[in-house]
């Protein structure tokens, strides 16, 4: 009995370790079929459904987990645009210029031509800067009293300088500006310069002539207001004299009411009156059957350099009231008054003759005065003699307020349009000149 079940243990050894052994093979050594296609096909009951085939089985995070890839793939491809424009925006952005403001016509230029902030906003501050990326040029501007030669940081390799030139005093510390520039090009911590040039009001500029490159200075690019005799369109460009910055203009914004409601004045002229000039004439005609009385005139006999809250007032009122601004030739045809007027939609009315000095035609202008505004085809009325006035104005009552509006609208358009202009053609001019050429 004993021995029986020692043979039954005996043989169930045997066949445990027979059975471990197919196992092993079944499991590590036997080769597998192929697992059958997957249907492109989901079946309609559901992942709950969804049978194994071959060695694939059921994930049910499954969708999840593809929604978050798809997710993931969505961020990186994100990520990798922002990547791809932010070095574009770099690799544009070419040029740095840096723009020192010497002279009140710089914030002509800087706030109401490239419509740029200036911190801080108090205009009696030491310092104010601001700066702006337009096209491929990244501009940064420093003005006021603190700004001076050697005192400050250089931060770009070119440089425009603006200053005024419009009598010896002025000239004297434009050229110790000059004179820094060209030190600094000479130790090379700038590469190039361009000129903003307030230029005197009978086109006396000739001491800013051996500056230019072309005359064997430095001065790449000279922008100059007035007619001046020498502007070319290559190195010598033609300026805007715009508002007057230095009584505080500011940039006007058009408003409904600017372009439509009816306004109480045929016309305006707020000035100082010369003795022996045109604007001796001006007023007696406009004493001539009442026409004073249709506008806002305010006379005075001296110039008046400095403007009060109240004259500053005063003036902004009289050009949102009238619908002409009456401009007489002073020194210069070109005035302040032009530009101002423009702000507020008051059409100039222009005295259209050469003053007495060296402005003129140039090579590439022969329409003075005023060359500049008349090729940017201003919607000014220019007449030759204020004895013309009375018929501008008689006409100019008989026009309906519709008429007036569209007019306004169209003078606002095209001052907007000016601007623009002169801000690219700066832009352009300055990109040309000192970004390297790529041609061979």
């Amino acid at each position: 009995m004993r021995g029986a079940r020692k043979r039954l243990c005996s043989a169930l050894v045997v066949a445990y370790g027979l059975f471990s052994l197919y196992a092993a093979y079944t499991v590590f050594l036997r080769p597998r079929r192929p697992a059958a296609p997957r249907s492109p096909h989901r079946d309609r009951r559901g992942p709950r459904d969804h049978v194994a085939l071959g060695n694939e089985e059921w994930n049910p995070w499954e969708g999840d987990e593809k929604n978050e890839l798809v997710a993931s793939q969505q961020r990186y491809e994100a990520n990798l645009k922002m990547i791809r424009n932010a070095r574009s925006h770099l690799e544009q952005t070419n040029l740095k210029v840096q723009i020192w403001c010497k002279a009140a016509i710089g914030l002509y230029l800087w706030q109401h031509i490239f419509g740029g902030q200036l911190e801080p906003a108090d205009v009696t501050a030491q310092w104010r800067e601001g700066n702006q990326k337009a096209g491929k040029t990244y501009f940064s501007f420093i003005t006021g009293p603190s700004v001076v030669p050697g005192y400050f940081s250089v931060e770009a390799e070119n440089v425009v300088l603006v200053l005024n030139g419009r009598e010896k005093a002025k000239v004297a510390y434009a050229t110790q500006w000059l004179h820094y520039a060209q030190t600094l090009i000479q130790t090379h911590k700038i590469q190039h310069v361009a000129v903003v040039l307030l230029g005197n009001e009978q086109c006396n500029n000739e001491w800013i002539q051996p500056y230019l490159k072309r005359n064997g200075g430095f001065v790449n690019l000279l922008f100059v207001t007035y007619d001046y005799a020498l502007v070319n369109e290559e190195d010598v460009f033609q300026w805007p004299l715009g508002v007057a910055t230095y009584r505080n203009f500011p940039v006007v914004e058009p408003s409904w009411s600017m372009l439509r409601d009816p306004r109480p004045y045929l016309c305006n002229f707020l000035g100082t009156v010369y003795k022996n000039s045109s604007r001796e004439t001006l007023m007696e005609i406009l004493k001539q059957d009442g026409l004073d009385k249709l506008c806002w005139i305010a006379a005075r006999e001296q110039w008046q350099p400095q403007e009060t809250n109240d004259s500053l007032k005063s003036y902004q009122d009289a050009l949102l009231q009238s619908d002409l601004t009456l401009c007489p030739v002073g020194i210069n045809t070109e005035c302040y008054r032009i530009y101002e007027a423009c702000s507020y939609g008051s059409l100039p009315v222009i005295e259209d003759v050469m003053t007495p000095g060296n402005c003129g035609n140039s090579s590439m202008y022969h329409s003075a005065p005023l060359q500049l505004l008349k090729a940017m085809g201003a919607p000014f009325i220019f007449i030759k003699n204020w004895k013309e006035l009375p018929a501008v104005l008689e006409k100019e009552k008989k026009k309906s307020l519709q008429e007036k509006i569209q007019r306004r609208k169209k003078l606002i358009e095209w001052y907007q349009n000016f601007k623009a202009w002169m801000r690219q053609k700066l832009i352009n001019t300055l990109e040309n000149s000192f970004l390297p050429s790529d041609k061979g």
